[in-house]
């Protein structure tokens, strides 16, 4: 597999880790901020698709072709880490699934070479390389499926790295209540200052 095939392979885990954080959840679960900030697990979907479209739109002068109000200069601080009444989640979705289209097609365009610009990095984004891109967009996008995965859990108990890898033990329900609990009282018995 090749340098940018395997970037890529990478992105789509954490891309599909972050839609399967989504299913079977109302569009009022999917919403609730779970956070003091307000973070919600469709508002994090939102927020990566309007950041993959930056990235591999604007910054490679390849801009995604739909209005993003969200991210203009006048919107509000953080509109784009939540969604607004009149977006439901299968739309959110949908634009997430077309920004990963746009995002690839840009990809395919170009060698891993190729030079861009990223203007909110100041003068560190004024030359840097699609290859760079991929390599923060692989972070980026890993960083916020483990927030979704900790924001899911939280909800309903659904727990796990992907759904056809949990990366956990397969431990029933009495199990793991025993080990939170044994946990805790360790984290209790620890010195508080």
């Amino acid at each position: 597999m090749d340098e940018k095939a395997t970037l890529l392979r990478y992105l789509q885990v954490h891309r599909d880790a972050l839609l399967w954080k989504l299913e079977g959840l109302s569009e009022r679960e999917a919403r609730m901020p779970r956070t003091p900030t307000g973070t919600s697990l469709l508002g994090i979907v939102k927020h990566v698709a309007s950041t993959e479209a930056e990235y591999l739109g604007l910054c490679f002068d390849r801009p995604w072709p739909e209005p993003m109000p969200w991210m203009d200069d006048e919107a509000e601080p953080n509109a784009d880490m939540w969604a607004a009444a009149d977006e439901p989640m299968a739309e959110v979705v949908d634009r997430y699934l077309r920004v990963q289209a746009h995002a690839e097609a840009t990809v395919a365009a170009l060698d891993l070479g190729a030079v861009g610009r990223v203007p909110w990095w100041g003068e560190q984004g004024e030359a840097v390389t699609l290859h760079r891109v991929l390599v923060h967009l692989v972070a980026e996008v890993a960083r916020h499926a483990g927030h979704m995965d900790v924001l899911r859990e939280g909800v309903d108990g659904a727990a796990g790295m992907r759904r056809d890898v949990s990366n956990l033990p397969g431990e029933d329900a009495v199990w793991w209540a025993e080990h939170v609990a044994r946990l805790r009282a360790i984290a209790e018995a620890a010195p508080a200052d």
